[in-house]
């Protein structure tokens, strides 16, 4: 049994860091702030979410796994602030979203 949760744990951790690697190609891949935020916010959160819940089936107390838990939601929740308050400065200061223009639609 122990060896089954082992695995699973260790199934978890792997997501997790593919999760980080997508988050991390999103970062390059993207034109602006306000998509690179989306991808940093969204996939880096989930990514963390994975790798903590797999540390959680690895440890081997409960109050480390509460410890883990709560560490990862105050992760979750500083991380969606700081995307808010840099995407509100960064409109304050006058910077577009990306869009795509349809050059036909002029014609």
């Amino acid at each position: 049994m122990r060896e089954a949760l082992e695995i699973v744990a260790n199934l978890f951790l792997v997501i997790g860091t593919l999760f980080f690697v997508v988050g991390t190609v999103g970062i390059f891949r993207f034109f602006d702030l306000y998509t690179r935020l989306h991808a940093l916010s969204k996939v880096d959160n989930l990514g963390l979410g994975f790798i903590a819940f797999g540390m959680m089936l690895h440890s081997t107390s409960l109050l480390i796994s509460l410890k883990i838990f709560f560490i990862w939601l105050l992760a979750l929740l500083s991380s969606s602030a700081l995307s808010y308050i840099l995407s509100s400065a960064s409109l304050e200061i006058g910077e577009e979203p990306y869009t795509r223009r349809d050059d036909n639609a002029a014609h």
